[in-house]
């Protein structure tokens, strides 16, 4: 608290996430920082989404518990400390906290000695609103027909993405690169992996390029399909496991693919689960406008659709690359500790059975669907397939515990339900005097 304090912080910002994994929190006194490490940082349970805690008694308060150690002054709010929070009610461990989530996920890899390494590669487009009022690339001028890589839009947003790197180098952010993706207004900030509770530095990436976003009149959108006709952005885990000696279990030189058994047999779990795991790691309905067969305006496409993994394949959802596996499935609208929590689980399953994968895939899906070869089975097609998928996956949730999935499952069927009530443009155009 003294050290905060001689740095002129003088509130800290107590954040945590709800069960969409949208950022919550409020500002409270650094002056009583040890009440918000041991009680907690009070809400109103039923305020947020996903608690399942009731209206009144013992249980209903969301207390969220300031970590210490997460403790880093926000270089965009002068005075102010960002604090990572634990979901506490009744003085209990909340189950329906997605954080708690990943922790128990975690402590099934440290009781056997191991650590889950986990690289995030965020994808975002910048967006604002028209004069017509619809959403938009907020860079007009970015229009390329191949728009990867276009050094002319980085120069353009140099002051958005100067701020970005600024703002994240001084709260400890490693980068590593950033590049202008594959559609108009799109962007990729990379950055140094971490342990399995990288998904606290991927909230704290989100805060601040929100942040960023605004203050040059941009929206920073983790929405995965803005753009019909161009490609959707994902939120790539890149996911290793190292024992107590350091040594990594996935990797093996000699090994099909670069990879060891245990590599084979965790990639096996993740295809096991991805039906159920799709509703995780992509949530939203939206988030099956990009995982689509589809084509793209640039003329490449990167989705992830058949349940397939491939030695440095992107048309798979599980690429092997060095001795790791990049698991393509999830996209930026996930709650990322729940999307890490349910992957690892899956992960692990695979590797206590002893999982069997199918055999790699050596060829672009896409051309091989093209010809009208037989393909890999599919992921499902829409958020309702999804969410049957989990509720189905009876394993799957049990390790993730009953008391979160069930809030899941139940916001989730809400926004499918919603969303099939709505008559859209295509239908009118479609239908409105064709009969």
């Amino acid at each position: 608290m003294a050290a905060l304090q001689s740095q002129g912080i003088h509130s800290i910002l107590a954040q945590f996430s709800d069960i969409h994994g949208v950022a919550k929190g409020k500002l409270v006194p650094v002056a009583h920082l040890n009440e918000w490490v041991e009680q907690g940082a009070g809400f109103a349970g039923p305020s947020i989404w996903g608690t399942g805690l009731p209206r009144y008694g013992a249980r209903s308060e969301y207390y969220g518990r300031v970590l210490p150690e997460s403790l880093r002054p926000l270089p965009f709010m002068p005075g102010v400390a960002h604090a990572v929070c634990d979901g506490y009610a009744g003085g209990e461990p909340l189950e329906t906290c997605s954080r708690q989530v990943l922790k128990r996920q975690v402590r099934r890899l440290e009781e056997r000695g191991w650590t889950l390494w986990v690289g995030i590669e965020p994808e975002f487009f910048l967006l604002n609103k028209n004069a017509q009022g619809q959403w938009a690339v907020a860079d007009g001028q970015d229009q390329l027909g191949k728009p990867s890589y276009d050094i002319k839009a980085i120069h353009r947003n140099a002051g958005f993405l100067e701020d970005m790197r600024s703002a994240l180098v001084a709260l400890g952010f490693d980068l590593q690169q950033i590049d202008h993706e594959d559609a108009c207004g799109q962007y990729e900030i990379n950055y140094r992996f971490d342990d399995a509770l990288a998904a606290d530095r991927y909230m704290l990436f989100k805060l601040t390029a929100h942040a960023m976003a605004e203050k040059y009149g941009m929206t920073f959108s983790c929405m995965p399909k803005p753009l019909a006709h161009a490609p959707g952005s994902g939120l790539h885990f890149h996911l290793s496991i190292t024992n107590a000696q350091g040594k990594p279990l996935f990797a093996e030189a000699a090994g099909p693919l670069g990879l060891s058994a245990q590599g084979h047999q965790f990639a096996a779990g993740l295809l096991h689960h991805a039906d159920a795991l799709s509703a995780l790691c992509a949530p939203t309905v939206n988030s099956y406008k990009r995982l689509a067969s589809s084509t793209s305006a640039s003329g490449t496409t990167w989705s992830p659709v058949w349940k397939s993994y491939g030695d440095n394949n992107r048309t798979c959802v599980v690429r092997t690359v060095a001795g790791r596996l990049e698991w393509r499935l999830p996209d930026p609208s996930c709650n990322v500790y729940a999307a890490l929590a349910a992957t690892l689980a899956a992960g692990l399953s695979g590797m206590d059975q002893a999982l069997g994968a199918p055999p790699p895939c050596g060829e672009d899906l896409y051309e091989r669907q093209s010809r009208g070869g037989a393909m890999p089975p599919r992921l499902p097609r829409n958020l309702d397939e999804a969410v049957t998928g989990l509720e189905q996956d009876r394993a799957l949730m049990a390790a993730l515990g009953d008391a979160f999935c069930k809030e899941f499952v139940k916001l989730k069927r809400a926004e499918w339900d919603e969303y099939s009530q709505q008559v859209s443009a295509w239908e009118l155009r479609r239908y409105a005097d064709a009969f």
